[in-house]
């Protein structure tokens, strides 16, 4: 029984991070029209939910029918009065999901934000510029530059999902950033499907370089990250920009997905195995000491072998920062669809675990190599007999966190110099 007399939505939020930015943007949008939204659901709190569903892979997927199964079962035991269900899966399959799926209450896409505010208080559009309220702790926040994407790699279903390119002004994205610093946030994570695409289709070139510049001058924002980037045609005077700037972080991160040229041309990158490997070498030349970034597939249609045993050096040679290993998931409505899946699913797994072994190795002597060095971290939670920090080189919730030594003068959300005292394979101590 709901206890609460103001009506309550909870924004229930599945996928990547420009989904998390999608139901910050509703629950301001709801807040505005008098509606209390948050981003928990709360039993005898909450009327009803709102579910931003993923649908870029197979596991993605099944977790959002699961999701969405086990809300309207709350529904049918009365905790609830209303299941709404928005996003990549609903973008992708609406059809089905309303067809297959009894109880929900509205089914919208990507980009029906206005739709289902409009639905939900029965009025009409209201615009608010910059008006979120955050999922993140209060001092970092995601900051989506661009929606939609007009690469066409065969392994991925995105631009299906959510069109074309459509670049954000840049004095928008200034006056958002000064916005959240005014409301606490010292770092942007700035995402999109592909960062290095910024501004062809709303000024003819690539503007990233001068994205970057133009939040720079941002009071109160510290840090600035780069997310999802792409190796093809990759803007170099962005690096320019990261070895110049005292405030765009020495962190890149930057999907290669392989190295072999033929896998490399099957999956429409546009680059080939030699380009790839030179440009990771400009990238250290131009930045020294930059943390690199990056994602490999396993398992690709076709891949021999000998192609990963290839991948395996690249990896070996490379000596990423972070890594991530995903081994390749046959997605209908994708281009690699009509190649057959001929890599058994257990040969993925293995190719994967492998590459993670190399990694983890490579983690450990890059973190033992800071033993008794200085860097500044920002420090983003309490836990334990820490305090839970990252540096420049670190990105929440996907890469290495510092432990710092508890002392009574730190305090969340604040920016400190701190010695690293002792490093393993993930986690780094300091004081």
């Amino acid at each position: 029984m709901k206890t609460n007399p103001v009506y309550t939505i909870a924004l229930v939020t599945l996928g990547c991070s420009k989904n998390q930015v999608d139901s910050e943007f509703l629950a301001g949008k709801l807040k505005k029209r008098g509606v209390q939204a948050s981003h928990q659901f709360i039993e005898g709190l909450t009327d009803a939910v709102i579910i931003n569903t993923c649908g870029f892979i197979l596991d993605a997927k099944e977790e959002s029918i699961q999701t969405i199964l086990q809300y309207l079962e709350m529904k049918k035991d009365g905790l609830l009065s209303q299941v709404f269900v928005m996003g990549c899966l609903t973008e992708r399959y609406s059809k089905d999901v309303a067809s297959e799926i009894p109880g929900i209450d509205g089914i919208y896409g990507v980009h029906e934000q206005d739709k289902i505010v409009d639905d939900i208080t029965g009025r009409l559009r209201d615009e608010l510029l910059g008006e979120r309220v955050l999922t993140t702790p209060s001092h970092y926040a995601f900051l989506k530059i661009a929606e939609g994407c007009d690469r066409t790699c065969s392994f991925c279903a995105i631009p299906g999902i959510r069109g074309k390119n459509i670049s954000r002004p840049i004095e928008e994205l200034v006056a958002e950033a000064e916005n959240l610093s005014g409301r606490g946030v010292k770092e942007l994570i700035l995402i999109a499907q592909d960062l290095t695409y910024y501004g062809i289709d709303l000024y003819g070139k690539r503007r990233l370089a001068d994205l970057l510049r133009a939040l720079e001058e941002v009071k109160g924002i510290e840090w600035i990250r780069l997310h999802y980037t792409f190796p093809a045609q990759f803007p170099l005077d962005v690096l320019d920009v990261i070895r110049k700037s005292e405030k765009v972080c020495s962190y890149l991160d930057i999907p290669l997905q392989h190295v072999n040229s033929r896998i490399l041309k099957s999956m429409r990158r546009n680059i080939d195995g030699e380009q790839t490997r030179e440009l990771v070498k400009t990238i250290r030349e131009k930045v020294p000491g930059i943390a690199i970034r990056t994602t490999l597939i396993t398992g690709y249609p076709g891949e021999t072998g000998e192609e990963f045993e290839e991948l395996k050096a690249f990896v070996e040679e490379s000596r990423f920062e972070r890594l991530g290993v995903f081994p390749y998931s046959h997605e209908e409505e994708t281009p690699a669809y009509q190649l057959q899946d001929d890599v058994a699913e257990e040969i993925k797994e293995q190719r994967m675990e492998a590459l993670m072994e190399i990694q983890q190795q490579i983690s450990l002597e890059n973190n033992q190599s800071l033993v008794g060095k200085t860097l500044k971290v920002i420090i983003d939670r309490e836990e334990g007999d820490y305090f839970v920090g990252r540096s420049e080189f670190d990105s929440p919730e996907v890469d290495n966190e510092i432990l710092v030594a508890k002392n009574k003068a730190i305090k969340v959300g604040d920016f400190y110099k701190a010695k690293i005292t002792q490093a393993d394979f993930f986690d780094i101590y300091a004081e």
